[in-house]
């Protein structure tokens, strides 16, 4: 795979922390579309560093997290480790991420040795196959006039390059003043092969998780985002189920639904499915949404 200009090495590079100590590490951030870090960028750098600390025959099986203070995408962060717990079947860590002398993240990530037993889940939801639906850079122009800075768009196909993420329907800010129900789909994989190492299609998908779970908050109140500018807000928090094997690099359903807003706060949830149908993620998140006095 090339590395020139490749985003999805960007990427790699991003999520690739230099350790500084023994349970220390420090990663570097990417423009946002807002000026701030992405959340999904924290969380799976801090995903990242947990895993470095955990032997390697225990995957991660779930992550809990809150978002404290917006990242300054121009200064280092640094992940702070901490063993909680190391049991014959379960490894538990905290992460902090500090910027400035002030935590601005906080997870706790569990990981468990593989073991048999029941087996059930929720069947996947209808939705098209992937390869007939419109990339990024094949969708988001159609949209230009719907954002009042002409390089939105442009930015937006920045941010999402190293991820194919398709639209199963038109995003929030495509049908904007339109109430919808509260649901959206997207498929996603990353644009080229992923190494064969399990924490790194986690931490993937961790990252692609936060790009588009409140969409569906948005669609119930006909809202454009934060792009169009008719809502401001913020992830609050974000928590993750891992139930199955997956691949980032192969075509994942994030079926995304919003059961409630209220309070200034969204709640979005959902379910992440392989292709051939197996639930790979379970997915909740709570973000600050709200309307501008001007509105």
């Amino acid at each position: 795979m090339s590395t020139a200009h490749d985003p999805l090495h960007d990427l790699l590079q991003l999520l690739d922390l230099e350790q500084i100590e023994r349970d220390i590490f420090r990663g570097t951030s990417r423009s946002a579309l807002v000026p701030r870090v992405f959340g999904g960028q924290v969380a799976a750098q801090a995903l990242v560093a947990a895993g470095r600390t955990v032997p390697a025959d225990r995957s991660a099986h779930s992550l809990h997290s809150y978002f404290l203070r917006a990242g300054d995408p121009g200064a280092p962060i640094v992940y702070s480790v901490d063993r909680i717990r190391d049991g014959r079947s379960f490894t538990t860590r905290r992460v902090v991420a500090v910027q400035h002398g002030q935590p601005i993240f906080h997870l706790s990530a569990s990981f468990q040795t593989y073991e048999a037993g029941l087996e059930h889940q929720a069947p996947m939801p209808a939705a098209p196959e992937p390869e007939t639906l419109p990339t990024a850079a094949e969708m988001l122009p159609r949209y230009a006039d719907r954002f009042s800075d002409p390089g939105v768009v442009d930015r937006l196909i920045e941010a999402r390059a190293a991820v194919d993420l398709r639209y199963v329907d038109a995003p929030p800010f495509g049908t904007v003043g339109e109430s919808r129900e509260p649901r959206s789909q997207v498929w996603f994989r990353t644009n080229d092969k992923l190494a064969d190492d399990p924490l790194l299609h986690v931490c993937m998908a961790t990252y692609v998780s936060d790009m588009t779970l409140l969409d569906s908050v948005l669609l119930a109140h006909g809202r454009g985002g934060w792009a169009v500018g008719d809502v401001v807000g913020a992830s609050l928090d974000h928590a993750m189920w891992f139930h199955r094997p997956f691949r980032a690099d192969e075509w994942l359903l994030y079926d995304q639904e919003s059961p409630s807003a209220s309070g200034g706060r969204g709640l979005g949830q959902a379910r992440i499915y392989t292709q051939d149908g197996r639930l790979a993620i379970t997915v909740i998140q709570e973000g600050v949404i709200r309307v501008p006095r001007k509105d």
